[in-house]
C-alpha cells in the first residue's frame, strides 16, 4: 500500500507557495520585535502592490473587451483639482482687473516705457555657494548686475539703485552657507515680495545639463498664477525680463506655480527634426514660497503689508491655495 501512497504524493507535485494572509483585525504595529515588524510590513506592502496590479490588469482587459462601449476613464482626484474655490480668481475679461493692470507699478514696463535693469545682491558677506548662485542668476536675467554687500543696509542701497535707474532689486539671503531667501523689490515705488527659497541646484549639480546659456533674451512662461495675489507676483517676475524675447536663442525661463510653490526652471529647445523637439535644462533651478507682499520698497519697520502668510490661520485646509 506504501507504493500507491508514494505515487499519489508524486502526482500532486511540489506544494504551492502560501499567500500571506493577515487576519482582518491584524495590525503590523502590534508586533513587538522591530526587525520582524519591518519584515512583515514589507511583505504586506508587496501584497498590496500585487493586488493593485492585478486589479489594474483586470480593468484594462475589461476595457479592451468592451472596445468603443467602454465608459470614459475616471479622472483621479488630486489636491490640485480638488482646490477650494478662491473668490479672488482673476477673470481675464474683468474691467476692474484691466484697469488695475493699466495703472499699477508694472504698467510702464508692460507699455514698453521702461527697460528692466536689475541689481542682484546678497546678504552681508556671502559664502561660496550663494556667490556662484548669484553669478548664474545674472546669466539668466538679461541686463542684471551682481553687487556684493559689505555691511551696507538695504535702506541705503535702494536710493542708490533708484539714482542709477535700476528697475528691480533682488536680494539673495543665506543661512549656513545655503541660499534660503529671496527679497524682490520693484523700484522706485514697490511692491516688495519676500520668498522662502529651497531646493537650489547650481549648474554643475544638474544631470544632463546643456551648454552655457547664450546672451539672447529668453522667453518667460508663467503657469497657474490665477488669483489677484498670484497675478501681482507673476507680473513682478515678468518685469525682470525684457519684453521682447529673442526666439532665435531658444531659451525659456519658466515660473510654474503648483500648490503655492513656485518652481523655477531654465531650458533650451533643441529641434531634432521638423516634428521632434526636446528640451535641455541649463540651470540653475530653485523653488520659492511667498512669505509676504509689501507695498512700497523694502521697509521692515514701518512697511505696509498687502499680504502676509500666517500659517495657523491660513493653512486650515490642504486644498486652499493663495496664488
Amino acid at each position: 500500500g506504501g507504493g500507491a501512497a508514494g505515487s499519489a504524493a508524486e502526482d500532486e507535485g511540489p506544494p504551492a507557495p502560501q499567500r500571506v494572509l493577515f487576519p482582518p483585525t491584524f495590525s503590523v504595529s502590534e508586533i513587538k520585535n522591530k526587525q520582524r515588524r519591518h519584515f512583515m510590513f514589507l511583505r504586506w506592502k508587496q501584497q498590496q502592490r500585487k493586488e493593485k496590479l492585478a486589479a489594474k490588469k483586470k480593468r484594462r482587459k475589461e476595457r479592451e473587451a468592451l472596445g468603443d462601449k467602454a465608459p470614459p476613464k475616471a479622472i483621479p482626484k488630486t489636491i490640485e483639482n480638488q482646490r477650494v474655490y478662491d473668490e479672488t480668481t482673476v477673470d481675464p475679461n474683468d474691467e476692474e482687473v484691466a484697469f488695475d493692470e493699466a495703472t499699477d507699478e508694472f504698467a510702464p514696463y508692460f507699455n514698453r516705457q521702461t527697460v528692466p535693469k536689475i541689481l542682484i545682491t546678497t546678504s552681508d558677506r556671502p559664502r561660496g555657494r550663494t556667490v556662484r548662485f548669484c553669478e548664474q542668476l545674472s546669466t539668466v536675467i538679461p541686463n542684471s548686475h551682481v553687487y556684493y554687500r559689505r555691511g551696507l543696509a538695504l535702506k541705503r542701497i535702494i536710493p542708490q539703485c533708484i539714482a542709477r535707474d535700476f528697475t528691480d532689486l533682488l536680494v539673495i539671503n543665506e543661512d549656513r552657507k545655503i541660499p534660503n531667501g529671496l527679497v524682490l523689490s520693484h523700484l522706485p515705488d514697490g511692491p516688495t515680495a519676500h520668498f522662502r527659497m529651497s531646493s537650489v541646484l547650481l549648474r554643475k549639480e544638474i544631470k544632463r545639463k546643456g551648454k552655457e546659456p547664450t546672451e539672447h533674451v529668453p522667453e518667460v512662461i508663467l503657469n497657474n498664477f490665477t488669483t489677484r495675489l498670484g497675478h501681482s507676483v507673476g507680473r513682478m517676475f515678468a518685469s525682470l525680463f525684457p519684453h521682447d524675447p529673442q526666439f532665435i536663442g531658444r531659451q525659456v525661463a519658466t515660473f510654474h506655480n503648483q500648490r503655492d510653490y513656485i518652481f523655477f526652471r531654465f531650458h533650451r529647445y533643441i529641434f531634432k527634426s521638423e516634428k521632434k523637439v526636446v528640451i535641455q535644462e541649463l540651470g540653475p533651478r530653485f523653488t520659492l514660497k511667498l512669505r509676504s507682499l509689501q507695498k512700497g520698497t523694502f521697509d521692515s519697520k514701518f512697511g505696509e503689508y498687502e499680504w502676509i502668510h500666517k500659517r495657523r490661520e491660513m493653512d486650515t485646509s490642504r486644498r486652499k491655495f493663495h496664488l
